[in-house]
């Protein structure tokens, strides 16, 4: 399959964020990935999970969310980590940027967040939702985007490791919060990276068959 890959900016928030974007021939829809608290575009769980969805003909975008200089403050700090608002506001910001590219403007948009990175995701949706396909939290924090899970319209992938339970038990609460259709998968065993043989594949499959899923659907309406 032929893929356009390329290494991009995405200004947002007064920011320049660096990111890898990659859309294969007849993409359905652009991914746009939201890493964890600590982590960057570069996670090789959200990696693994990217290469998967190209497979399904999906466009990838991973950005950084922080700037170089407060990934710096934040690693003392842990200040921006956990600012669900900046974060909601930047991948706003990405989203309008990929609307207005050629190759991605005519484009739904998918929300992936990991850990923090789900809250944002979720904010996000809640604000434009005429951009948002669908939303995937892998290990997310979803309580964490608060009042705007009510808000939020797109349909909802709520991926937890079984023996993650502390944040099985918040993703849980957050799914009673959502008005929207929503999915709790739980993957047996895995903790909270997924690191157990066999438990990130067992993410990357699920939520490429979802993500196909919800494209089949809109396309249908």
């Amino acid at each position: 399959m032929a893929m356009k890959s390329e290494t991009v900016v995405v200004p947002a928030d007064g920011a320049a964020l660096p990111g890898d974007l990659v859309v294969p021939e007849s993409a359905g829809a652009v991914v746009l990935f939201a890493h964890g608290s600590g982590s960057s575009r570069h996670s090789p769980r959200n990696q693994a999970v990217a290469a998967a969805l190209r497979e399904a003909a999906l466009g990838t975008l991973l950005i950084d969310l922080l700037t170089e200089e407060e990934e710096r403050r934040d690693v003392v700090t842990a200040e921006h980590r956990f600012d669900v608002a900046l974060l909601g506001r930047r991948l706003v910001a990405a989203m309008e940027w990929l609307g207005d590219r050629p190759g991605t403007s005519e484009l739904p948009v998918i929300l992936f967040g990991a850990s923090t990175g789900a809250a944002a995701a979720l904010r996000a949706a809640a604000e434009r939702p005429d951009r948002v396909l669908a939303v995937v939290s892998r290990g997310g924090r979803p309580d964490l985007a608060g009042d705007a899970l009510p808000a939020v319209r797109a349909p909802v992938l709520l991926v937890v490791g079984g023996s993650d339970t502390e944040v099985l038990r918040l993703n849980e609460e957050a799914a009673r919060q959502l008005q929207t259709p929503n999915t709790l998968r739980v993957i047996p065993g895995a903790t909270h990276l997924f690191e157990e043989p066999g438990a990130l594949e067992q993410v990357a499959e699920t939520v490429r068959e979802w993500c196909v899923e919800c494209l089949g659907a809109a396309s249908a309406e």
